[in-house]
């Protein structure tokens, strides 16, 4: 009889240690989720690489200087076969999971409903506020429906803003807006 109390009481514990330790595991993976940035992603295009930055700061900084401190570089892994590096803040650098820009380009990490992504390739920056057109860019090197605006960028670069088929027919008035905000421009 002691025997059996014994094994249930072991039994009991164990399943509770278990049931606590899945729950902190929850809750840690839920503090993650939450703390990462997944409502902006950004493309540059350089010296034949794809460059992919989630933090907007970094991104500017490598617009200015061409280079970042810390990167993670995957060879032969872009949609077209480039290398792709990924531009990490100091506090990734150690990461091996958990980077936003690795986990939203492998759709690990869902994209939040306020997307804004930038994508420089040959002299423009492509302005993209849906997921969809972000990768179908990246698959294709373009989208079917857009706004060019010449000489509209911070360096007089052409600006071209993704559109989607029910949004076609208007002037994305308020991309616009964020692009000029996120530029520093009127």
């Amino acid at each position: 009889m002691k025997k059996l109390l014994v094994a249930l009481l072991a039994s009991g514990l164990m399943a509770g240690c278990t049931a606590t330790q899945e729950k902190a595991v929850d809750t840690k993976a839920q503090e993650v989720v939450q703390t990462l940035n997944n409502d902006d992603l950004y493309v540059v295009y350089h010296d034949g690489r794809m460059n992919v930055f989630y933090d907007a700061d970094l991104y500017k900084e490598f617009m200015q200087i061409g280079e970042t401190s810390y990167r993670k570089t995957f060879i032969g892994a872009g949609p077209k076969g480039e290398t792709v590096v990924h531009g990490l803040t100091k506090a990734d650098k150690k990461k091996l999971v958990g980077i936003p820009s690795i986990e939203m380009m492998e759709e690990r990490m869902p994209v939040a409903e306020n997307f804004y992504g930038e994508i420089i390739a040959d002299g423009r920056i492509n302005v993209f506020s849906d997921w969809g057109n972000f990768k179908a860019f990246m698959a294709h090197g373009e989208v079917p429906y857009r706004l060019t605006d010449i000489g509209a960028g911070p360096k007089g670069e052409t600006v071209v803003y993704a559109l989607t088929k029910e949004s076609k027919k208007k002037r994305p008035e308020a991309l616009i807006a964020k692009f000029k905000a996120f530029h520093g421009m009127k």
